[in-house]
């Protein structure tokens, strides 16, 4: 396929590579990064001009809808608009809807799997959005994942991210917590590691990527916690499910509480910058006052 592909920063990059590697023609926009290997557009509009699908790795709400009110009068009918960034549901249905009246198909469909899984090829993805248009990126899904869950209209998949995340974020803050308690209690981290990766307590954050350096599966926590998926990016996501939250009168307390955490720790005590699991050292040097 012929692929534009807007936003081109730790995740947009590999997965634009993956795509080309496949055979793909794809040219690239970003008004910052310039990834060798890439073919680049001077704007993101040229990038689109005549493209089979678009696809857009951006920031924010706010930045998407400025960068749809540019793509989408030069992409031809019947063209996909895919976007796989993380925002609030609104814009994803705002964007979707204007996609739509132009005759095109949009896709929101947000990742999971971090700049390891875009380099790999082995994200998930969460995609709301038509039928059509899911099986037209199907095989794009295919070389830039490992996974993609359809997940019912637009917004849903921006819907799936958002909850995923929020249980990511509350359960990391808990698995660090345990280490944490674990220390003070006088129980070595392996035996604690042991014990709970077999037992009631194992979880992604546990088993999968563990926060205890040396312990369990490697992960940032083996690398001075330098980020697979950032402190700040955690707070956005967070920031997220509870905006969601209250538009739709859901009661999170674990969720509002993980938000206020994270915050706490990117804004006020160093965190941005370090991965998401480095709130281990953060409990560590932590009483209960």
């Amino acid at each position: 396929m012929k692929i534009a592909f807007i936003g081109l920063g730790n995740m947009g990059a590999p997965m634009a590579r993956n795509l080309i590697a496949a055979g793909h023609e794809v040219t690239g926009f970003d008004l910052a990064a310039q990834p060798e290997g890439i073919e680049m557009a001077p704007t993101a509009a040229a990038a689109c001009t005549g493209a089979d699908v678009a696809i857009t790795m951006l920031p924010n709400g706010a930045i998407l809808q400025s960068v749809a009110d540019e793509i989408i009068p030069v992409l031809p009918r019947g063209a996909v608009f895919l976007d796989c960034s993380t925002v609030d549901v609104d814009s994803a249905r705002a964007v979707a809807a204007q996609a739509a009246a132009a005759g095109l198909g949009a896709l929101d469909a947000p990742v999971s799997g971090g700049i390891g899984g875009a380099e790999a090829g082995t994200l998930t993805f969460m995609v709301g959005g038509g039928d059509a248009a899911f099986a037209t990126a199907a095989p794009l899904f295919e070389v830039m994942g490992q996974k993609a869950v359809h997940c019912g209209p637009s917004g849903n998949g921006q819907a799936a991210k958002i909850c995923n995340n929020m249980i990511l974020g509350v359960t990391m803050i808990a698995t660090c917590e345990a280490f944490a308690l674990a220390d003070k209690l006088g129980l070595d981290r392996q035996k604690m590691y042991d014990v709970v990766s077999t037992s009631s307590g194992y979880s992604w954050t546990m088993n999968a990527y563990t926060p205890a350096p040396g312990v369990g599966a490697k992960s940032p926590a083996d690398n001075g916690y330098k980020p697979g998926f950032a402190a700040e990016l955690m707070l956005k996501d967070l920031g997220l499910s509870q905006t969601a939250a209250a538009a739709v009168d859901a009661d999170t307390p674990m969720g509002e509480r993980a938000l206020e955490l994270y915050r706490q720790y990117v804004e006020e005590e160093g965190g941005r910058g370090m991965d998401f699991s480095a709130m281990l050292p953060r409990f560590e040097s932590r009483g209960r006052g």
